[in-house]
């Protein structure tokens, strides 16, 4: 018995580090890819061209949201909570 255990004891094991070095592999990639990425979008977008709704509502506070939808949203969490 203990014979017939020990090739699938060991297939196992072996299955597991392909998977476990593969999936490590892909996330390293992954990863440095990532960082690539943002490095390029940093290098060709300036601070000029990139608005954000966050510097949006700095500068001008009534062009970050529509007076409409906050009042939509305003109606809808009501209603929600009102149930």
């Amino acid at each position: 018995m203990s014979n017939l255990l020990d090739p699938l004891v060991g297939a196992g094991i072996e299955l597991m580090l392909v998977g476990m070095g593969t999936v490590f592999l892909f996330l390293t990639l992954l990863v440095f890819v990532v960082k690539l990425m943002s490095a390029l979008v940093s290098r060709f977008v300036t601070s000029e061209t990139a608005v954000t709704p966050a510097t949006a509502s700095q500068n001008n506070p009534s062009a970050a949201i529509p007076a409409a939808h906050v009042a939509a949203i305003a109606a809808a969490i009501d209603q929600h909570r009102n149930r």
